[in-house]
């Protein structure tokens, strides 16, 4: 559900560009606001949410759609946990859905999907590893589960297949979302070059952060 934002970015307490391919970790308290803004459209931020004080306690993308019995995410959405908690809720959103069944794109999954000469190609997975080494030494690749890609376009077809599809973000479409509890906010800023999820150009998004 298509939802406009209240927030002035002028009245932000955190602003932070995150460029094509790279990864970003930050927290974010419970009562604030982060808004993911898509800059030049067609991008998909591939991003993770972990409770900041126990990061075991993480996003969960089953439970999250059982709970809202619906598959993409949207305006009024909260990301479940896989302890049943409520990490954040969407309070708005310009793009109307985001995927959180198509996962994150790997060197492996490239070479599988593409082609053998793709697999030196970067990837969310390693995004998704250097940030959780980077937020602390306790956190690696096991801790990478199933995550959400924002402005993302995986339709399910009738037969229950998954197909990958230009985006329907555009310049400026963003996604808000108001923390429940302190959490640790995960983003790749997918570098995939292979499929149209980020038009075959990958850009930059924007982290911004409110104050409760």
């Amino acid at each position: 559900m298509l939802t406009e934002s209240t927030l002035s970015p002028e009245n932000a307490t955190f602003r932070e560009v995150i460029l094509a391919g790279d990864h970003w970790v930050h927290e974010v308290k419970a009562g604030q606001t982060i808004r993911i803004l898509d800059l030049e459209g067609n991008q998909a931020a591939d991003t993770l949410f972990y409770d900041a004080h126990d990061p075991e306690n993480r996003y969960s993308a089953s439970d999250t759609i059982q709970r809202q019995a619906a598959l993409y995410l949207t305006t009024g959405t909260e990301l479940i946990s896989n302890q049943g908690d409520v990490l954040l809720k969407i309070t708005a959103d310009t793009c109307g859905r985001h995927d959180t069944v198509g996962g994150a794109c790997s060197r492996e999954s490239n070479t599988m999907r593409y082609a053998h000469e793709k697999e030196h190609m970067h990837a969310c997975r390693d995004s998704f590893i250097c940030g959780l080494q980077h937020w602390g030494p306790d956190l690696g690749k096991r801790d990478i589960t199933c995550n959400i890609n924002f402005f993302m376009n995986v339709p399910v077809t009738p037969e229950g297949k998954l197909t990958f599809e230009d985006g329907i973000s555009a310049p400026g479409r963003y996604v808000e979302l108001t923390a429940a509890r302190d959490v640790i906010c995960l983003i790749s800023n997918c570098p995939q070059l292979n499929n149209p999820c980020n038009g075959y150009n990958p850009t930059p998004v924007e982290a911004i952060i409110w104050d409760a």
